[in-house]
């Protein structure tokens, strides 16, 4: 049970490290308090002084990490104390996970990272001749 609790802490403190970033954190944020049972006032506070620390310091490499660790730590022992905590962490996990959808039939999807690309490029489910006139 400890292994289930430590993933689930370290999954959950990378979600919300990553969502003190973004626009969606006022709308968690009160619910992530939520898991620290009667100290969830004292812990909203301290979450937002954690998300100002985090965006005030975008260019220290190891922030966010640092960040992690500190609340994964925070939510094993919050988790570790209150069984219902875990349920509640869980369900916001999964509400928050994106949403993959498999393409369907003929589907096509072309990913391009990096770099500048002027020669030829085919797709294609099979290939039989190609003559590129070069």
């Amino acid at each position: 049970m400890e292994a289930e609790i430590v993933a689930l802490a370290t999954s959950g403190a990378t979600t919300m490290v990553g969502l003190m970033a973004s626009d969606l954190w006022t709308e968690v944020r009160g619910r992530v308090a939520a898991l620290f049972g009667r100290r969830s006032e004292s812990v909203g506070e301290e979450l937002e002084l954690a998300r100002e620390e985090l965006l005030a310091a975008e260019d220290r490499p190891g922030a966010a990490a640092a960040a992690e660790a500190e609340w994964g730590n925070r939510l094993r022992r919050a988790l570790a104390a209150d069984p219902a905590a875990a349920a509640m962490l869980r369900s916001l996990l999964e509400e928050l996970a994106p949403r993959a959808e498999a393409p369907g039939p003929g589907a096509v999807i072309n990913t391009i990272n990096g770099g500048s690309y002027t020669g030829l490029v085919i797709q294609a489910g099979s290939v039989n001749r190609v003559t590129t006139g070069q």
